[in-house]
């Protein structure tokens, strides 16, 4: 392990900086400290008071009311989830303990869809579409939500996108045209409400209903709004196999007419017959970035994805929500069409079924409890137990479970993963919720990458197979995500810096879950501090919840109070 001492320039530069006359509340003693710079570990320790970093100083100067002895251990800024689904999980149970226990202190929300801003139709549809793990909406904005999480109490720190799906729909509902003149005001009038109260920019999800019926233009017009704030555009490109190329140009062009950054989600190249892009897909990013435009990725550390049988069925057949797509798929002849094209490649649309294969998706979550047996099976094993093509039985589980089946795609090639994860602009998020591996998420399957996504990066990545530096991979995890979201003081170990910590046994972290049994926390995490507060001791969960709500570039103090008093008064009830 490459690391330094503390030295005497650098240790008379940090005391300066913030030293303090007096004790610390809590001083982390003599920790090999990777402070999110990329630059060499060396070892030190760090003292805090309240939610703050207050100083840094050579190993046994710096003292406190409680010195907690991490010699022997790594010490690095809390990581940052790019894209995190625990936007539902934290309102059930807020102690985000798949994440936690990985060090993640800041869960970011919003690909394509978020929690706001909600109409009457959006808000009944999130409560129509939960299952035995129900939750209040109380809210209406993406702030109101935001700062409902605060107040419940969460153990992370939340921040989130605005979902372009989420604004179409809001205004246009799931209807497959291109916004008029008016609605196209209406849309971007929610942006600009949403980045006032906080968005880090806007997500999209271009291979999905609704979001998929957005052109350019429509994108191109939300993002000027976004970029007016510094905000992030951040997008599930419209395609990640047979038109790669052409989808990361999309997102190239809307960077270039917007004048915003832009960062792709989940960087990879899916499908067997399409494996050989990945160069190509490098050097079309680093040619954007050459040329003056802040193009990112980020990623997870696995060759499967994870989303619905959706994916699987042509964007047109989904037009108006599920209720019509069901209703679509019991229809003769509608279904005969859906089929036809569920089976003939085509580049129009995003087939996964067919970019997998049916012996390489997993069927891993189910609403309807009698389906949940199949849990875990391949729908190559189910097709053939029912006698029936794998496509029919794929209409077929949509219908029965009232929902989108979750399932598990093998996609990607392990070559292109670890080569990814060399690249220096890519950070990583889980694309998963955090959840416990107790109670009601326990009724179904998920991914690995829930549990393990961030231990997989420090532990298989860096220390075992040396795809990536320690030191490079906590930068990546850390100061590159806050600096690509804009968000102040956080993602690295200085002094005045907001006290979010993972303290982690360099030789014990790695991940646990498997495909076959998801539900399986990482190790190695030791201790966690989110604004100065512990959340992990010793490896166990303390139950406090002292996460905040982190905002983005172009919040503005009131914001929220504003638009709700605002959303009252057109709706003739007195603002509260």
């Amino acid at each position: 392990m490459v690391h330094r001492l503390f030295s005497r320039t650098s240790c008379l530069l940090l005391l300066c900086a913030g030293a303090s006359t007096h004790g610390a509340d809590l001083v982390l003693r003599g920790g090999l400290i990777y402070d999110g710079s990329g630059s060499p570990a060396y070892v030190g320790d760090i003292s805090i008071n309240g939610d703050r970093i207050e100083s840094i100083g050579p190993s046994g100067t710096l003292t406190g009311s409680r010195v907690l002895d991490v010699r022997g251990l790594s010490v690095a800024p809390g990581f940052i989830n790019m894209l995190s689904w625990a936007n539902e999980s934290l309102l059930i149970d807020g102690r985000s303990q798949g994440d936690i226990r990985q060090g993640v202190t800041l869960e970011v929300f919003g690909e394509g869809s978020s929690m706001g801003p909600l109409n009457d139709a959006l808000r009944q549809r999130l409560l129509d579409r939960q299952g035995e793990a129900r939750f209040d909406i109380p809210w209406r904005t993406l702030g109101e939500y935001l700062e409902h999480l605060e107040a419940r109490g969460v153990a992370p720190n939340v921040a989130s996108f605005v979902g372009a799906t989420t604004v179409r729909a809001h205004v246009l509902g799931f209807e497959n045209r291109a916004p008029n003149p008016d609605e196209l005001d209406a849309m971007r009038a929610l942006v600009h409400e949403a980045m006032r109260e906080g968005a880090v920019g806007l997500g999209s999800s271009l291979i999905y209903a609704p979001g998929f019926y957005a052109d350019t233009d429509e994108l191109v017009a939300l993002m000027e709004v976004v970029a007016q704030y510094d905000g992030l555009y951040i997008s599930h490109l419209r395609s990640e196999g047979n038109r790669l190329l052409e989808a990361l140009d999309e997102l190239i062009e809307i960077a270039r007419r917007s004048k915003a950054r832009a960062e792709v989600y989940h960087l990879k190249v899916a499908g067997r017959q399409n494996w050989d892009k990945f160069p190509a897909v490098v050097a079309r990013i680093e040619a954007a970035r050459a040329s003056g435009l802040s193009i990112t990725a980020n990623m997870y550390t696995y060759t499967a994805g994870s989303t619905g049988l959706d994916a699987a069925m042509p964007p047109w057949a989904q037009e108006g929500g599920y209720a019509a797509w069901a209703e679509r798929l019991e229809d003769p002849e509608m279904r005969a069409r859906i089929a036809a094209e569920m089976t003939t490649p085509t580049d129009a649309w995003e087939n996964l079924l067919l970019a997998a294969g049916a012996e390489n998706t997993l069927l891993v979550g189910f609403r309807n409890p009698e389906l949940r047996h199949l849990t875990g099976r391949t729908l190559a094993a189910v097709a053939a137990e029912r006698d029936k093509p794998a496509h029919e039985v794929a209409m077929d589980l949509v219908v029965a479970d009232g929902s989108r089946v979750q399932v598990v795609y093998f996609l990607m090639s392990e070559e292109n993963v670890a080569a990814t994860i060399a690249l220096p602009w890519v950070s990583f998020g889980s694309d998963a919720a955090s959840m416990a591996a107790e109670g009601v998420f326990l009724n179904r399957s998920t991914h690995p990458r829930a549990y393990g996504n961030f231990a997989r990066v420090l532990g298989r990545y860096a220390r075992d197979r040396q795809r990536i530096d320690m030191a490079d991979a906590v930068r990546r995890l850390t100061a590159l995500p806050a600096e690509n979201l804009r968000i102040k003081n956080r993602g690295s170990i200085k002094p005045g810096f907001y006290a979010d910590l993972a303290v982690f046994d360099p030789a014990r972290v790695r991940d646990h879950a498997t495909y076959a049994n998801p539900h399986r926390y990482s190790e190695g995490m030791v201790h966690i501090l989110v604004n100065g507060e512990a959340v992990l001791e010793h490896g166990e969960h303390t139950g406090r919840l002292p996460g905040r709500v982190v905002r983005g570039p172009g919040w503005q103090a009131g914001a929220v109070a504003t638009t709700r008093a605002h959303s009252e008064q057109l709706a003739g009830t007195p603002a509260r």
